[in-house]
């Protein structure tokens, strides 16, 4: 016997500050959301050990303990969040098809996509390692460059984010080492302008970074030039990855527009996207900031376009 499907008021897909946000909002608005949580409870700010620049949080906080603070107050106003993975979608009809785990499938009359993104990192023997342990490894220099004032560091990148992020870090730090794996940028005229008279960059050309030293921090970085073979070890306090994010958006190809990279488009000035009671939030729809603050903004900005649609359509 055949068993008819869940039918939700508003499904969240993630758990990041995105999700949560949007859950926070859409429940204290009685939309009674149900969060998939996805493969990454929690999504990249648990990767991420101090969080220093979230407002609310004097003594700062890592990032898991932000996440739960963050999934805490989804429950208190009776957020049902479950484990699981959304592996198909079908967004044909007016009530939207979702499958968990290829097994369970939902029906939902709004969705909100916060499935975020995932940096790219270059597969460096002790790079993840060292990463985890918050020593010294990371692929955000705004959120981490702070902890670098007046240290030298190096950045992997070559496109204008790792243009801009080796400016911001020049700011706070003595030297800043820029590894280009060719021997041009790829990065617009402009964005290279401003690191070649930036005097306390020195970009190494034709270089690519192929361990970290350190056993709990960053205690240097070896380098080799693939032009000549020549290897060195960078004095270096920190090394910031700056190659590229991956936006976990596969899964909507067939449904919605996605830009170049991936990212998820949605109407100006709004979350919705050209599926009608669909929106997005967060990193998957965002190449420009991807800070959790900036996540959490959008969140609650879906969950109030999710809520004004829904009574437009008479069904809240």
């Amino acid at each position: 016997m055949s068993q008819t499907p869940e039918l939700l008021k508003c499904l969240i897909i993630g758990s990041g500050p995105a999700a949560y946000s949007a859950a926070i909002y859409a429940a204290r608005a009685d939309l009674k959301p149900v969060v998939i949580e996805g493969p990454k409870p929690g999504g990249q700010l648990t990767d991420t050990t101090d969080v220093d620049n979230y407002p609310g949080y004097p003594e700062g906080r890592t990032g898991p303990e932000m996440m739960e603070d963050f999934k805490k107050q989804a429950l208190r106003f009776e957020t049902d969040v479950r484990s699981g993975w959304v592996t198909k979608v079908d967004f044909t009809g007016p009530v939207h098809k979702l499958w968990v785990d290829d097994q369970t499938e939902l029906h939902a009359q709004s969705v909100i996509i916060a499935t975020g993104a995932s940096a790219k990192w270059l597969g460096l023997p002790n790079e993840k390692r060292l990463r985890d342990l918050g020593g010294g490894v990371s692929a955000c220099a705004v959120c981490d460059g702070f902890f670098y004032r007046g240290q030298t560091v190096a950045l992997v990148g070559a496109g204008d984010t790792a243009a801009e992020e080796a400016t911001y870090l020049a700011k706070l730090c003595k030297k800043v080492y820029m590894l280009v794996r060719r021997d041009e940028f790829r990065a617009s005229r402009a964005m290279v302008h401003r690191v070649m008279n930036t005097p306390n960059i020195e970009v190494l050309w034709n270089t690519e970074a192929r361990d970290v030293l350190g056993g709990q921090a960053v205690e240097g970085v070896v380098v080799e030039n693939n032009k000549t073979g020549e290897k060195r070890t960078l004095d270096v306090t920190g090394l910031f990855i700056a190659i590229g994010h991956q936006p976990a958006t596969e899964l909507f190809k067939d449904w919605l527009d996605r830009d170049a990279n991936g990212y998820l488009k949605h109407d100006p000035d709004r979350t919705s996207t050209k599926v009608p009671g669909v929106f997005v939030a967060g990193d998957c729809a965002d190449h420009v900031y991807r800070q959790a603050v900036t996540s959490a903004g959008t969140g609650c900005m879906a969950a109030l376009d999710a809520e004004r649609w829904l009574a437009a359509q008479g069904l809240h």
